[in-house]
This record gives C-alpha cells, structure tokens and sequence, in this order.
C-alpha cells in the first residue's frame, strides 16, 4: 500500500463515544475499526467458569464479536467461532495484568468489529485501553497492540524484511503473523502464527525491536485522544 516496512498506518479514536454506556471508545487503524464497550457490575456479576477441570469465576473479562460485514461478506451469524474465542482470549490476556488488584467492579468488555483489514485484536486492545479509562478503571498502565509481519527468500535465510502493522494481504501472503501487546515498558500478550519451518533468533530479536517502537507510536496517538 506504499507504506515503509516500518510505517503505520494513520490512527483515529475517539472516546465516550456511546454516552449510554460505562466506557466506550472507537479505535480505527487504517482500514480496521474496533467499536469497544465496558460495563462496570458488582460481584454477582461476574463470570463463571464451568470448565472439565476447573471451576471457578472471573470479575475481569473479553468478548471479541466479529460480524461478517466487517470484511463484506453477507452470511448468516451463527454461535461464536473458535476465531473468535482465540482473539478474545488473547485481548483479555493483554489487558488483565493492568487491572489494579484492588479494583472493585466486575468489569466486562464487548469489542464490535465495524472493519477489518488485519490486526483486528490488537485494535480491541488498544480500544479496550480507551474505554477502560473512560470508564474511570485506574489501570497501571495504557496497553498497546501490533501485528508484524515476515517476508522471507527460502533460498536465502538471511534475505528478509519485517513488517509492521500488517494488512489483511500481508498476512495470507506472507510467513508471519505475530501479534504483540504491551504497555511502554513490557509485554503483556503474544501470538505468533507461522508459515514456514521456524525463525532465527536474529529475526525474532528484530520482530521484538520494532514491535515495540511501534506500540510506542500507537501509544502516543492514544494518549492524544484520552
């Protein structure tokens, strides 16, 4: 799309965006768009966990709802994919470590996908940060997410380039997609999805390093719009 390997595309959020709720916020990062909820309850409200080998409840957690006319298809919605499951899974594993330990409400977060063109869980992430602040939640810290990527020469392993906040493209026809959320000062979330046999340790520093001055510039545009 005529970005640098290292480029972002342009960011736009706002927050408060539904007056009727709790929190809210709108997180756009080129052409993927997050419509992010919080709901603040008591302790009855939290959510219960009926597993095969655990039972228990969480006050703190993450749905991730993915519309088909996000990407434009027009198909029947049915129950929750496993997609779906696994991308909420992950923006609630990146958010929850900033949840004071203190924090009295249960808290439950709906992320709507509006448009998607790659990396549309780390926009959860980063809408999620907004409308938890909104909502008046004292996080530690503001959370970020990015998705990089990997186009790598078979024949040679040392002929590559990473790409930062990759598309929709970028991700089917390249070999990485690998998703990092954090605050300025760590990680809190990682995902990596391969194409190819295994990456270097070389390559995976490089990921890291650009990651991060990435979630920097996410963070700064957030930071704006709070």
């Amino acid at each position: 799309d005529g970005r640098a390997t290292t480029d972002i595309r342009a960011i736009w959020g706002e927050v408060d965006y539904l007056p009727g709720c709790h929190g809210s916020s709108i997180f756009t990062r080129g052409e993927t768009q997050s419509l992010t909820t919080v709901t603040l309850g008591s302790a009855t409200d939290v959510n219960r966990l009926d597993g095969v080998t655990y039972q228990g409840h969480e006050s703190f957690y993450l749905h991730y709802n993915f519309p088909p006319f996000s990407t434009g298809e027009a198909r029947m919605l049915r129950g929750t994919s496993r997609r779906e499951i696994g991308h909420g899974n992950l923006a609630q594993r990146a958010l929850k470590k900033m949840i004071p330990s203190d924090n009295p409400y249960t808290v439950r977060i709906v992320s709507d996908i509006l448009e998607s063109n790659g990396s549309s869980s780390m926009a959860t992430v980063c809408a999620g940060t907004m409308a938890l602040m909104d909502a008046g939640i004292k996080m530690k810290k503001p959370v970020s997410g990015i998705a990089m990527g990997l186009i790598s020469d078979e024949k040679d392993p040392n002929n590559y380039a990473i790409l930062s906040d990759i598309l929709g493209d970028e991700d089917h026809l390249g070999d990485m997609d690998f998703k990092v959320a954090g605050t300025k000062d760590g990680i809190t979330s990682l995902q990596m999805d391969i194409k190819i046999t295994g990456i270097t340790f070389e390559i995976m520093e490089k990921a890291l390093e650009q990651a991060k001055s990435g979630r920097e510039h996410i963070l700064l545009e957030m930071n704006k719009t709070i």
